[in-house]
Parts: C-alpha cells; sequence; structure tokens
C-alpha cells in the first residue's frame, strides 16, 4: 500500500505530524509511529491498549475492521538486514479511542485527548452535513420517483388508493423481508402520523429509490396489465433489490434505525435558500 507522512510545520500537533495519507486520499496512522508519540518505549504494552480500543470500537457498535487494520511491514536492522513487524493503521476514530485508553499519567496522552476529542467531533460534524444533504437528495428524487410509479401502476391497472396502497405493500414486503408500510412503522417504533419515508438515513432511502425506479421501469418495459400483474412485479423488484443488499453484506433496511424528521432538515434548507 503506497502511502505517505503527511508534510507539516512545527506548529501543529504531534499527531499531525504523523498522519499519513494512501493514494485514495484517505488519512491514517501507523500504531507505530502513535506509539513512539505517545511514549510507549515497550510497543508489547501499546499492544495492550490498542486492543481495549478495538473492545471499545466493537462496544460502540462500529465496525472494527474500518478503523483499525492489520498489516506487516519490513524494517531495516543493519547490515542489510530485515525483519517483518506488525503495524496497526489506525483511522482518526481508532486513534480517539486508543488515548481514551491509554497511561493518563503521561501528559502527552492527556494531549492527545483532548486533541481527537475535538478532531473527532469536527469529523462526526461533517460527516452528518454530507448525510443530511444525501437525505434531502434521496428524499426529494424518491417522492418524484413516486409519483412516476404511481402513474405506470394507474396505466396496469391499479386505479383505486386501496389497491395502490395494497401495491405498495407488496414493493415494502419484498424489500423488508415481508413487512407491510404498517409492519415497518411499528418495527421502527415511529409514533403514530409519523411517515417512514421522513425518517429514513440515506443508504435506506437509496434502498427505496432503486426499487421504486426499477418497478416502474419492469411495469412499462414488460407492459405489465392487471392489478395482481401489477403487485407480483413490485415484490419482485423488492425482494431482488434485498437479495443485492444481502449479497454486498449490506444491513437489511428493517434493521437500520429511524432517524429523526427529514421535514426539520426541509425547514432549514428551505430558510436557508430564502
Amino acid at each position: 500500500m503506497s502511502q505517505k507522512i503527511q508534510k507539516n510545520d512545527g506548529h501543529v500537533s504531534p499527531f499531525e505530524r504523523i498522519k499519513r495519507v494512501n493514494d485514495a486520499g484517505n488519512e491514517f496512522w501507523s500504531s507505530r509511529d502513535f506509539a513512539g508519540v505517545l511514549d510507549y518505549t515497550d510497543y508489547r504494552n501499546f499492544e495492550q491498549v490498542i486492543g481495549k480500543a478495538r473492545m471499545a470500537c466493537f462496544n460502540s457498535g462500529q465496525r472494527v475492521e474500518d478503523h483499525f487494520v492489520d498489516i506487516t511491514e519490513m524494517i531495516e536492522i543493519g547490515k542489510g538486514g530485515q525483519r517483518k513487524i506488525s503495524v496497526t493503521l489506525l483511522s482518526r476514530y481508532a486513534c480517539y479511542l486508543v488515548v481514551q485508553n491509554a497511561d493518563p499519567a503521561k501528559e502527552i496522552v492527556a494531549l492527545g485527548q483532548s486533541y481527537f476529542a475535538v478532531q473527532t467531533r469536527r469529523q462526526e460534524l461533517g460527516d452528518q452535513a454530507i448525510e443530511n444533504e444525501r437525505r434531502l437528495l434521496l428524499r426529494g428524487e424518491l417522492r418524484r420517483h413516486n409519483v412516476q410509479l404511481a402513474d405506470a401502476a394507474k396505466d396496469a391497472g391499479v386505479i383505486q388508493p386501496v389497491d395502490y396502497a395494497i401495491f405498495q405493500n407488496h414493493g415494502y414486503m419484498g424489500l423488508y423481508g415481508g413487512l407491510t408500510a404498517e409492519g415497518i412503522h411499528q418495527h421502527k417504533g415511529l409514533k403514530k402520523g409519523q411517515q417512514i419515508l421522513d425518517h429514513m438515513g440515506s443508504t435506506e432511502l437509496a434502498a427505496n429509490l432503486f426499487r421504486a425506479t426499477q418497478t416502474e421501469e419492469k411495469i412499462r418495459r414488460e407492459n405489465i396489465k392487471g392489478k395482481d400483474q401489477a403487485n407480483r412485479a413490485h415484490h419482485e423488484v423488492g425482494v431482488k433489490v434485498r437479495k443485492t443488499i444481502k449479497e454486498l453484506g449490506g444491513t437489511m433496511p428493517e434493521s437500520i434505525p429511524a432517524v429523526s424528521s427529514i421535514k426539520r432538515l426541509e425547514a432549514r434548507e428551505k430558510k436557508r435558500l430564502k
């Protein structure tokens, strides 16, 4: 893996000086460099700290492999010889967990706790802003494509509101492992009057957008006619989207927690654009 140490001047944090960036532009830290900055002369002691940090990562619900990557590096040992050493590549969040579990008596550890707490919070705020933008975009697209899906269903013979509700439930049941819209509402712990689409994060919205667009295309492409055939097509597409998520190792949509209503984000965005 190609990597380079970030170049910085002497006025920045020692943790920034040892930061590395890979070819994809992703930042990370070498556990060997990190141990040196934290003044751990015996790396075996630092490995115990990393072990505690891994457990803290697991307990926080994060994927450990996303933040701790074990590799082997070769180092020079004199007279042209080389030796293999184990190294753990750490994300910024992993570094935060490491300093939280390091020896608090070390002054540099206290500095690291303060530094990574601030930096991690900044990253969280940045990530949340990106998620908010994705939610707004996908929710808008889903509204538009639901209208197009309704038109396609109407052309197929799904005319009455009660029939369209049944048609929609077939799509949900395919994607959500048998759950209807009401079942999803209850499963997610939503209150009366709360709409399930308004409480979906970007990942879940994207899955439903794919369901809607592919069902519309299937109905029109195959010139499907009749309520039963339209319901069957919607269910089939939902099942296939669910299968794809499973094959990719994704989280099933019914297992994704509900998030705060997107209406607040939409109101804030509308106010900003005025």
